[in-house]
């Protein structure tokens, strides 16, 4: 039977295009899911918290200091994209972040990410600005562009 973390790896696989080398490795989110500031949300093709052994659709992987929250990465299986389930997980990840007492959200991403538009709908805002900080598998430069939100 899969565990939480197979389910995660099964998602992010399918869905982080290798030329942005944004996927992490399994052995980078079993190591960040040792501390106790870092969890993970997962939800089924449904929107809901996935069954045992029931396939997720897609993920959040957070980290908590204080009253504050990084979104570290979420993805959605691209098998289920379209049907508006990265808003019901992004919005899922802020309810969660109220509820642990969270007084604001951060991420950061690509300057070319298409979620740039998700993000800016449910109400987070660009704060910085990162010049040439990704590199792409071919070693382009990219900005990377930090998004806050107050909850």
């Amino acid at each position: 039977m899969k565990d939480d973390l197979d389910r995660l790896m099964a998602v992010m696989e399918a869905s982080f295009d290798p030329h942005y080398r944004e996927a992490w490795t399994r052995k980078q989110v079993a190591d960040s899911l040792t501390t106790p500031s870092t969890y993970m949300i997962l939800i089924n093709a449904d929107g809901g918290i996935p069954s045992n052994g029931e396939d997720a659709a897609g993920f959040v992987l957070a980290r908590q200091a204080l009253d504050e929250i990084e979104l570290l990465l979420i993805a959605v299986h691209p098998d289920h994209r379209g049907i508006g389930l990265g808003r019901a997980l992004l919005r899922h990840f802020c309810d969660s972040a109220r509820q642990r007492g969270a007084a604001q959200v951060f991420l950061e991403m690509r300057a070319n990410n298409p979620a740039e538009r998700l993000y800016r709908k449910e109400g987070f805002e660009q704060i910085g600005l990162r010049r040439d900080y990704y590199r792409t598998l071919l070693g382009s430069p990219i900005d990377a562009l930090t998004f806050a939100k107050q909850l």
